[in-house]
């Protein structure tokens, strides 16, 4: 379980194919804090961590994780952004996340403000994803608060620390992000879709 609030970037040192999975190696100023089996978030993808070098982690992912996240399209050099899972008893100062990536989204604008950014991005609604207004949605594992709420489209609004500490910094319009909807929001819908009320 994770609260979306980012807590340190990684950056990829290497990528392995085996058969369908991909070994991702990573450098990160917690490495030395991790261990064998432990669960990070990896711009929103929960992983489990399976070697530790120096400061350098490995975690796998398989086919079903490449398949639904932008893991695929990461190079060597890319920025990250990681979160260890939450301590029993911590405050949840972003929200439910549960690190289990639904789908894509491209980012189709970005306009800078006067202090901040708004992040326009679209996603495929074939999968019944949905957002809600002033809801919380999970972009590359960074919690925020939706703006702009449509069918296929969503914006959120970045301030300045969000910015820097984040990947945001990264993004161009065509960037393919990482999102994880709001888990009440995911079971409202798959209640509707049955006809329950």
């Amino acid at each position: 379980m994770f609260t979306g609030i980012v807590e340190t970037f990684g950056e990829i040192v290497s990528l392995n194919h085996e058969k369908d999975n991909l070994h991702l190696t990573i450098r990160s100023n917690f490495t030395s804090e991790l261990k064998i089996d432990q669960s990070v978030a990896h711009n929103g993808v929960c992983l489990t961590v399976v070697a530790i070098e120096n400061d350098l982690y490995t975690v796998t992912a398989i086919k079903e994780t490449l398949d639904k996240t932008n893991l695929n399209t990461l190079a060597v050099g890319d920025v990250i952004n990681l979160e260890r899972g939450m301590k029993l008893g911590d405050r949840l100062d972003g929200h439910i996340v549960q690190g289990h990536v639904d789908q894509t989204a491209t980012c189709t604008s970005i306009e800078e403000t006067e202090g901040s950014w708004q992040f326009t991005f679209s996603y495929d609604p074939a999968l019944n994803n949905i957002t809600i207004e002033k809801g919380s949605i999970t972009v590359n594992g960074t919690s925020l608060t939706v703006v702009n709420s449509k069918r296929n489209e969503f914006s959120v609004c970045i301030i300045p620390y969000t910015y820097e500490h984040t990947n945001f910094k990264n993004f161009k319009v065509g960037t393919v992000v990482n999102l994880e909807f709001d888990v009440i929001g995911k079971y409202v819908s798959r209640l509707t879709e049955f006809g329950l009320k």
